[in-house]
């Protein structure tokens, strides 16, 4: 994505016109037209109002992907109620049918066992309660995963 598109994006999410923006940073809207066609781009300090306006940071506004955002807007509002009502097998075996079939073909009580082992290490060593050392191992398990990804 180009950062004029970008801009395009994190506006719209906001709700905000060309002439909303212009005005707010005190600029014309043709300049709000010309960064968001990347026929001219805005300076830093433009740039990190811009940042501040649609509630990003510039890092952020560089790289938006709107479909990340949204995603990322629905975790932040999913309570930790809703989360548990429910099934992530379900919900992600429609992407990744193995989910729903494994439990007939893998000895789950032997990966489960050697999995407490490291839950356990993970909370002995650092501390972690159980919660925390999940999200370390599941992470942990992302890691490994880009790695053999990026090695083929």
């Amino acid at each position: 994505m180009n950062l004029g598109n970008n801009l395009f994006n994190a506006r719209k999410k906001q709700g905000l016109s060309q002439e909303d923006v212009a005005e707010k940073l005190g600029v014309s809207r043709q300049t709000i037209s010309k960064w968001e066609t990347d026929e001219t781009l805005p300076d830093i300090r433009q740039s990190k109002k811009l940042a501040v306006l649609y509630g990003l940071s510039l890092d952020e506004l560089i790289e938006f992907d709107i479909d990340v955002k949204e995603i990322q807007d629905i975790i932040d509002k999913t309570s930790d109620k809703v989360s548990d009502k429910i099934d992530w097998t379900k919900v992600w075996s429609k992407k990744y049918p193995i989910l729903s079939t494994y439990q007939n073909e893998v000895d789950i009580a032997e990966y489960s066992a050697k999995l407490e082992q490291l839950l356990d290490s993970l909370q002995k060593k650092y501390g972690y309660d159980e919660q925390n050392a999940f999200l370390v191992l599941k992470d942990i398990l992302s890691v490994v995963w880009n790695n053999r990804k990026s090695h083929k």
